[in-house]
């Protein structure tokens, strides 16, 4: 049988806890203050420990940090108010498995206390396959099974950095607060943002994502809030804006500091009023729209610095998460390159097993500036390139095999170049010179190379240094195979 510690100041709570959960084949123990609880994980040694936050002698966070200290594997579930929920998101961001609303429900109780105990005997039983750093490998690195926690066409992944993640995102769904997602490029922040809506009341109306960082500042405003025809020139007919389209939804604005002030001014209007006109139209329309936006910079340092408007910061920042990226969840990486290889072996209709284990330690040791979505393009350029059952280093990117040798070097000692027109001349006659456009399309190349690895590949810093939107750095690294 399951030993389970309530810690709560309420001897009622204590009581009716113990009794409930010893009906249900559990060993029960209860202390009322953080002390004895802390007493009872030495002696008592549960599986399992429920604690109310607020405790009179010291604090749920203190309490928390002592119990993963000398039982680390115990699963700890917060008992709290509903006007608590920022502090339910704190604590499970320092390690809480879940957190339990007042009034109690038994069949929620019982419920999340065998969730918390199974998960917890699933993490002893598959300990994690890295020592190091390095999964253990043996001659071939099989394929697994998309995990249960695929959703939204995201690989949740399976760490503690992984649980903590979805947690958050289970606790913050069933609400209609607006959320901010912080991430890198290809960290996935659209696909949580889908797996925010999947799991709310919203699920069945639609899901809107806008990326701000392509759009240009003129047309933003019609993408945003729609347009009736005739009511500017090239507006031959009337565009539903794509507040409307997620009317009952959830509109999903990614890198939303790149929008206009002007369309800011706007935005703020729609979101304090709910409801909006389209650009040239008299009608008001009533919205009920959940927004999430997404940045791969701080929006308060955006605020600070006059690029984005403070108020319009202070109206998402309801709820905040951090996607971490791929370089700090090396204990998922595995998963994650064993479930896109599965994928494009269905797309590419080939059967490669796995990954060699000079493969594995090139991903793990490689830092991933593109994260997830670099680590798919990744995996299926070389299984596309792979003949036999593993993926091999000859499949792979010359920076990845590299990198432990390159970032060793000077900074002035740059990656190879993609070939370029003076290249090309060089092979089709000795004497040919190269033009004065082919020198400069290899200094164009250099520099947006020089400020992307400068920036560690963030797209919208590099191009606010580069003086271009978004969409001209895309096209210039689609052209120079960037």
């Amino acid at each position: 049988m399951k030993k389970v510690l309530v810690v709560d100041d309420e001897a009622d709570i204590c009581f009716l806890l113990k009794r409930f959960l010893s009906k249900n084949e559990f060993i029960v123990e209860t202390a009322q203050t953080g002390k004895e609880g802390l007493a009872l994980i030495e002696s008592f040694e549960p599986d399992l420990v429920m604690t109310d936050f607020r405790l009179g002698d010291i604090t749920g966070t203190e309490l928390l940090n002592a119990i993963k200290t000398k039982r680390p594997h115990v699963p700890v579930l917060i008992i709290t108010g509903y006007s608590d929920i920022k502090v339910a998101v704190h604590v499970m961001k320092l390690g809480a498995y879940d957190y339990i609303t007042k009034p109690l429900f038994p069949d929620e109780i019982l419920v999340t206390v065998k969730k918390a105990l199974a998960d917890a005997e699933s993490d002893k039983s598959g300990e994690t396959e890295f020592i190091s750093g390095v999964a253990e490998t043996t001659a071939v690195k099989p394929v697994r099974k998309i995990s249960h926690k695929m959703q939204a066409g995201y690989v949740m992944g399976q760490s503690e950095v992984a649980d903590n993640l979805f947690r958050q995102v289970d606790l913050v769904a069933p609400t209609n607060f607006s959320v901010i997602i912080y991430g890198e490029s290809g960290s996935g922040k659209e696909a949580i943002a889908h797996e925010i809506h999947n799991r709310s009341k919203r699920k069945d109306m639609p899901f809107v994502a806008m990326d701000c960082g392509a759009i240009s500042k003129e047309l933003a405003g019609s993408e945003l809030f729609g347009h009736e025809k005739g009511s500017f020139t090239g507006a031959l007919q009337t565009k539903i804006g794509h507040f409307e389209m997620a009317n009952g939804g959830t509109l999903f604005l990614d890198e939303v500091s790149n929008l206009s002030y002007e369309i800011q001014v706007a935005l703020l209007r729609v979101v304090q009023e709910r409801r909006m006109r389209r650009i040239g139209g008299n009608k008001e329309i009533e919205l009920d729209v959940r927004i999430i936006v997404a940045s791969n910079e701080r929006l308060l340092d955006s605020a600070r610095n006059g690029k984005f408007r403070e108020d319009l910061y202070y109206r998402f920042n309801e709820f905040t998460i951090e996607v971490p990226a791929l370089r700090n969840r090396k204990d998922d990486l595995l998963l994650f390159a064993n479930t896109f290889l599965e994928t494009t072996n269905g797309e590419l209709n080939k059967d490669v097993k796995g990954f060699s284990d000079e493969v594995m330690k090139d991903f793990v040791n490689y830092s991933w500036p593109g994260n997830l979505r670099e680590l798919k393009n990744v995996i299926k350029r070389a299984t596309l390139l792979s003949d036999g059952d593993l993926i091999e280093e000859k499949s792979l990117p010359f920076e990845i095999v590299n990198y432990s040798k390159l970032k060793d070097l000077d900074d002035e000692v740059a990656l190879p170049v993609v070939p370029t027109v003076a290249a090309q001349e060089s092979v089709d006659g000795e004497d040919a010179k190269p033009s004065l456009k082919t020198v400069a399309n290899e200094a164009e190349y250099d520099m947006i190379m020089q400020v992307l690895r400068d920036v560690n590949f963030n797209k919208s810093k590099a191009a606010r240094l580069l003086n271009i939107d978004r969409k001209t750095l895309y096209n210039k690294m689609k052209q120079f195979d960037i």
